[in-house]
């Protein structure tokens, strides 16, 4: 795998942890809003998309791609508080039924792979958004980031 593919997927990764770990819980563990949640994505994304000088047309297209991940992260989310719901009752259950909690499992992880595969998506049209110039400077921002600045 080289260099690229293994940003790509770190980036994704990070996209897709950001995404979803917004909806956990604001300060002191209270639920966050996720309209607050995605004013405050849309805000660090748009510090980005100033340090690299993007255009108004790359600037909508980026923002639609985080749109729709973040809508697909929110109702991945919402479906995350239904299993973990269906697993307490399983748990509570004097007999959990073992096929139940293995379909519960997969259907997780089905739609977790569905998610990432729509970032890994969404980070292969933004690679095609931005110029050669940009990417290497998105690059760097990662590596730098990878590396604890």
């Amino acid at each position: 795998m080289n260099t690229k593919n293994k940003l790509l997927i770190a980036g994704s990764a990070v996209l897709a942890f950001v995404l979803l770990s917004g909806f956990r819980g604001g300060h002191f563990g209270g639920p966050r809003d996720p309209e607050r949640v995605k004013q405050m994505i849309t805000w660090r994304l748009d510090d980005r998309m100033e340090d690299l000088n993007a255009t108004e047309q790359q600037k909508q297209a980026i923002h639609g791609l985080k749109d729709s991940l973040f809508e697909d992260g929110k109702r991945l989310h919402e479906e995350n508080k239904g299993a973990r719901a269906q697993m307490l009752e399983q748990w509570d259950s004097a007999n959990p039924d073992s096929r139940a909690v293995h379909a519960l499992v997969d259907a997780r992880v089905d739609a977790f792979r569905a998610f990432a595969h729509k970032v890994a998506d969404a980070a292969l049209q933004a690679h095609r958004i931005f110029t050669p110039e940009q990417r290497q400077q998105l690059t760097a921002n990662v590596r730098e980031h990878m590396n604890g600045r």
